[in-house]
């Protein structure tokens, strides 16, 4: 973890309530903390008038630049929407613990579900790069809060969008596009991110070995307040410094 300095090149609605923020490194001291990073980790974002540093996962990095897609949900959050090009941001990164691309196998699934997709575009992209035949579940509440998408279609991935109004898609949950098509079938590893009840239900519904990401409210963001806590087939863990990744198996939910 390091404290580094980033300068907003970007930052934009996708939908009503999300926004993309793409930052650019003040130093080369952030230039190699981004190559560090590893999908589905997160930052932590201070954020002026607000006690607390803000936890948002990391979407998306290049060789300057990183990239967030959050939602506005409370006061910092908020503020992060009003930030204009050329403002300076104080960030703590990479924290937790992402993903493991090397367990993906040949034919890995990622299944995201509302603000659980931001995490999963890096992930893709690796995965793609490595030569994986990846297919990729997305659930929304309805068209109008569809994010992402040409990205991922754009890198190749096999897309599957589902609505739960049917307003673009499938209509339903994730886990109903799992048992009509061959999107939930012949996958040799999952990963996921969204709602606890999503994740619930993966991990009824698919029979192979994955990896959830939790959406928890984090306090400190590196295990001091115990605020985070979830429960594992090998006692509590913290989300985030334990996670927010976790063995699918080892994840009681």
């Amino acid at each position: 973890m390091q404290q580094l300095r980033f300068d907003i090149s970007h930052n934009e609605p996708l939908t009503r309530d999300i926004f993309r923020m793409w930052l650019i490194c003040r130093s080369e001291a952030g230039c190699r903390a981004l190559k560090s990073v590893q999908a589905g980790q997160f930052a932590n974002v201070s954020i002026n008038g607000c006690f607390l540093r803000r936890p948002i996962s990391i979407c998306d990095i290049d060789d300057r630049r990183i990239c967030f897609v959050y939602k506005v949900v409370g006061k910092g959050t908020a503020a992060m929407s009003e930030m204009k090009q050329g403002e300076e941001l104080d960030i703590l990164l990479p924290l937790g613990t992402g993903f493991n691309a090397d367990n993906a196998g040949e034919r890995p699934l990622l299944v995201g579900g509302g603000v659980g997709v931001p995490p999963l575009l890096l992930l893709a992209r690796q995965l793609i790069s490595a030569g994986k035949e990846t297919t990729v579940v997305l659930g929304f509440n309805t068209k109008q809060d569809i994010i992402l998408a040409d990205e991922f279609r754009s890198m190749g991935c096999n897309l599957t969008i589902v609505t739960v109004d049917g307003s673009e898609g499938q209509k339903g949950f994730v886990t109903n596009a799992l048992r009509l098509t061959d999107a939930g079938h012949n996958h040799t590893y999952y990963y996921a991110c969204g709602p606890v009840a999503m994740l619930k239900a993966l991990q009824k519904e698919l029979g192979i070995s994955g990896e959830l990401s939790m959406e928890e409210r984090m306090g400190c963001g590196f295990g001091v307040c115990m605020g985070c806590t979830c429960n594992t087939q090998d006692g509590a863990r913290q989300v985030c410094t334990d996670g927010p990744v976790f063995d699918s198996r080892q994840l009681i939910l």
